[in-house]
C-alpha cells in the first residue's frame, strides 16, 4: 500500500525536477528522465504484485492503493493548470496524470480478474477436485 504511493510520488517528483527551473545541464535532465522511467517500471511491477494477491476479496488495501493513484492523477492534472507553469511541467504534468490514471486502471482490471480467478479456484477446490498449484 505504502510502496505504491511512494513509488508514484518519487517517479512524479523525479519527473518534475528533470524539467523544472531548466537551469539543469541536458544530462541531468537526461539522467533524470532516466531514472524517471525506472522509476515507471517498478512502479508498474509493484502493481502488478499487490494486484496479484490470492486474497479472494476487494480488500482496504486495494481501496487505498486505487485512492491514492486517482489523487496522484487529480493532483497531476491541478498542477498542469496553475497559472505560473511552463510549457515543458505542463507537458509533463499531464503525462504523469495520463499515466497514474492509465496504472489505476490497469490495478482495479487486473485486481479484480485475480479476485475472479481465486474465487473460481476455490469453488473448485471446494467441490472435491483438488486445487489446482500457484503459478510462479
Amino acid at each position: 500500500m505504502g510502496t505504491v504511493s511512494g513509488l508514484a510520488l518519487l517517479v512524479g517528483g523525479t519527473a518534475v525536477a528533470a524539467v523544472a527551473g531548466g537551469t539543469h545541464s541536458m544530462f541531468a535532465t537526461l539522467l533524470l528522465g532516466l531514472l524517471t522511467a525506472g522509476m515507471g517500471h517498478a512502479l508498474l511491477d509493484e502493481v502488478g504484485r499487490q494486484a496479484g494477491r490470492r486474497v479472494p476479496r476487494w480488500v482496504a488495501h486495494d481501496t487505498v492503493n486505487a485512492v491514492l493513484l486517482s489523487t496522484w492523477t487529480a493532483t497531476a492534472l491541478t498542477a498542469s493548470l496553475l497559472p505560473p507553469v511552463s510549457l515543458r511541467l505542463r507537458i509533463v504534468c499531464d503525462v504523469l496524470a495520463l499515466g497514474y490514471a492509465l496504472t489505476c486502471g490497469h490495478f482495479v482490471v487486473q485486481r479484480r480478474r485475480t479476485i475472479a480467478r481465486v474465487t473460481r479456484e476455490q469453488a473448485g477446490a471446494g467441490a472435491g477436485r483438488p486445487a489446482p498449484a500457484p503459478a510462479t
